[in-house]
């Protein structure tokens, strides 16, 4: 190991911290050209940016002071957790000129000739700033920080030239893995586009292998939906196509011992933005687990929100419970996955353009009784046998990701207090 002097500052001496602007409600609106920014737009998960979409809103069309138009590679940290664990999360701005810094985010501005940008990202989401930030925030339901509190934090650091290779390593992991979220991206987008084709169009090919309804395939009229469907076509419930439909149960959390194991624990936040889902912010132990044994879902459950924010979906990756807040299938026809995946799918989406409203409620009764259109038996796998390769793609992308994710967050401290360095 090289021998590496480390420094002792207090934040404020190496960067600034700035509060964003107020921004009144009034001018809030579901378009326009500049986006506000919020806690929602923190992945404090993979400590990233994300595009936050559990509020329409989120457009801001009153005046403001441009200093508060923010850059591509500003870089953001929350002020206001309203999550568990996210003070201290980091995230960089994706785009210059469409984001505005509202008062619960904070920006970090690095005084150059002392710390490297790169390497204050990871800084400021360390284990050692984030305890501290922990430590000092206000003990209320929703904790706070401020700029003051961030600057008063104490951190030791490696000299400039240190900073930029642990800074270029970590970047360069976090890059391939904005690089395969964008490839999985992608091929969601063609799985939903060969679904749109079958099932919307209703062009799925016929007999001769050409688009069933282009081709002047037989429709029906269908009183209930009170159109036309293709010839063979019924119509059936969720628990009719498979009825296997488990709501999950939180154990008691005045037992601790309920808590910390190995058993994925999965909420509503992560399912957000994956679509096979290998971990979880919160584990249950053995014991937690045991309490409720039939609340245990296989690997290839379809997860559904279904309380606060509904229609949020992804597959369970590994053997797993959920709270309360999901509903999910537990298929007995491996067919039937895709299928119902990208019809729930299309269903909650036109409830919300529909409704403008994404924060409902949807008991079981009521998610086990949506109806959809369901194909002939030799339709769906057809369709399974096409998607499941792309699925398969996107499954095994996530889990590199995940991986590197892991990497990534165990080379941290590593390298932050120089246990391991870079040659």
């Amino acid at each position: 190991m090289l021998n590496i002097k480390f420094t002792k500052y207090k934040l404020g001496e190496i960067l600034d911290v700035t509060r964003g602007a107020s921004l009144s409600g009034e001018f809030y609106a579901t378009e326009g050209e500049y986006i506000r920014l919020t806690c929602g737009n923190f992945d404090s998960q993979n400590n990233c940016f994300k595009e936050n979409k559990s509020k329409d809103n989120l457009y801001y069309i009153g005046e403001f002071k441009l200093e508060f138009l923010m850059k591509k590679g500003d870089i953001i940290t929350p002020l206001t957790e309203q999550a568990i664990g996210l003070l201290g999360s980091t995230a960089i701005i994706p785009e210059s000129g469409k984001y505005i810094q509202s008062q619960d985010v904070a920006k970090i501005i690095c005084k150059e000739d002392l710390l490297d940008k790169d390497f204050a990202f990871y800084l400021i989401s360390s284990a050692l700033v984030k305890q501290q930030l922990s430590a000092a925030a206000q003990q209320t339901k929703i904790r706070h920080t401020s700029p003051d509190k961030i600057k008063d934090c104490t951190v030791w650091i490696p000299e400039l030239s240190e900073q930029k290779r642990i800074g270029k390593l970590l970047r360069s992991i976090d890059r391939k893995i904005e690089l395969n979220r964008a490839i999985n991206q992608n091929l969601e987008v063609m799985a939903k586009q060969l679904y749109d084709y079958w099932f919307v169009q209703f062009d799925f090919p016929n007999k001769n292998g050409k688009p069933y309804k282009s081709s002047s395939g037989e429709m029906v009229w269908n009183e209930r939906l009170k159109r036309e469907i293709p010839e063979g076509w019924n119509i059936k419930t969720i628990s009719e196509i498979e009825n296997n439909i488990i709501t999950g149960k939180t154990p008691s959390c005045a037992d601790e011992d309920n808590f910390g194991g190995n058993i994925p624990f999965i909420t509503i936040d992560d399912i957000r933005g994956n679509l096979f889902v290998f971990k979880s912010q919160r584990t249950l132990s053995t014991k937690g687990a045991k309490l409720q044994a039939k609340k245990y879902l296989p690997i290839g459950s379809l997860l559904v929100s279904c309380i606060g924010t509904i229609g949020v979906m992804g597959f369970t990756a590994t053997l797993s419970q959920t709270n309360q807040q999901i509903n999910s299938i537990v298929f007995e026809n491996e067919y039937n996955k895709e299928f119902v995946y990208f019809t729930l799918k299309m269903y909650f989406e036109k409830a919300k353009a529909k409704t403008g409203n994404v924060f409902a409620n949807m008991s079981k009764e009521e998610f086990s009784t949506i109806k959809v259109i369901y194909p002939p038996k030799h339709i769906l796998q057809i369709f399974h046998n096409k998607i499941v390769v792309i699925l398969d793609k996107i499954k095994n992308i996530a889990n590199e990701m995940n991986n590197l994710t892991k990497q990534r967050n165990e080379l941290l401290p590593l390298l932050m207090n120089g246990q391991i360095t870079i040659e």
